[in-house]
């Protein structure tokens, strides 16, 4: 009977210490967004070489952006500070899993696996998918046109996916900027990548050795911030973004770096 007692004793204080645990655990990460607000920093992950994203301005250097601007507006209602960490794209939600920073403002492309893995805000962005090649390619039409050639993209982006599963040859790169550097160089054949940036860098650049050899209409992509699981950011973020497309301020940003609204 002794012997009883001691295990049902035992299996009582195993689960309320299971239980206290949990409890903690969970408490440890609502209170995240409590931190922040304490600290009145949010540390922002990004890019800063995907224009008209994320990038350095030519004459000041500073940060800028669609993105950087979305951001800092949500920061400033929730009156905080923003601190970015600029990194590559393809370990930038290793950082997001170090802690380096607290919210990824990338461009961050919604998917399945992506919602399994972090919280993501309500969409701020929504654009297609294009084929990038050099002018005289004539032989890059359609997704189909991929399989085997070579093509240049970030690994962990959508756009790399979209190319994987076309059976192109992947050739790894940092971003958008170096696989147009390696179109014009001939050594690679193509790149997919967002409608918005192509077009800000043809219009920016005036480069005509390159063009947009398809456009995906099936492969539309919206953006939202991604954080880790259950630190209580999201609703902040969301409930501000709800906010400042009530108000008309997420279509006057998108209107600022496009000429018309990205946010539907």
């Amino acid at each position: 009977m002794k012997k009883i007692l001691a295990l049902l004793l035992t299996s009582v204080i195993a689960v309320v210490l299971a239980a206290c645990s949990s409890g903690d655990s969970s408490s440890s990460k609502e209170n995240e967004m409590t931190k922040i607000e304490k600290s009145g920093t949010i540390t922002v992950g990004t890019e800063g070489t995907y224009r008209p994203f994320t990038f350095h301005d030519e004459d000041t250097n500073k940060l800028t952006g669609f993105d950087v601007d979305v951001v800092t507006e949500i920061a400033k209602r929730l009156d905080l500070k923003v601190k970015f960490e600029e990194t590559q794209w393809d370990s930038m939600f290793a950082g997001l899993n170090a802690s380096r920073f607290d919210v990824i403002a990338n461009q961050v492309g919604i998917n399945s696996e992506r919602e399994k893995k972090y919280d993501l805000s309500e969409p701020y962005s929504t654009s297609t998918a294009v084929i990038v090649t050099a002018k005289d390619n004539d032989k890059i039409k359609t997704m189909a046109d991929l399989k085997g050639v070579k093509v240049a993209q970030s690994l962990t982006s959508n756009y790399g996916k979209i190319a994987q599963e076309a059976g192109a040859d992947i050739q790894s790169v940092d971003g958008l900027s170096q696989s147009l550097t390696l179109i014009k160089q001939g050594r690679i054949d193509a790149t997919v990548n967002d409608k918005l940036a192509v077009l800000d860098y043809m219009k920016e650049t005036g480069d005509t050795s390159v063009k947009i050899a398809a456009e995906l209409d099936k492969e539309t992509s919206s953006s939202a911030f991604a954080f880790r699981k259950d630190t209580g950011i999201k609703a902040k973020f969301d409930k501000e973004l709800t906010a400042m497309k009530k108000d008309g301020t997420l279509k006057k940003i998108s209107e600022k770096w496009f000429g018309q609204d990205v946010s539907k």
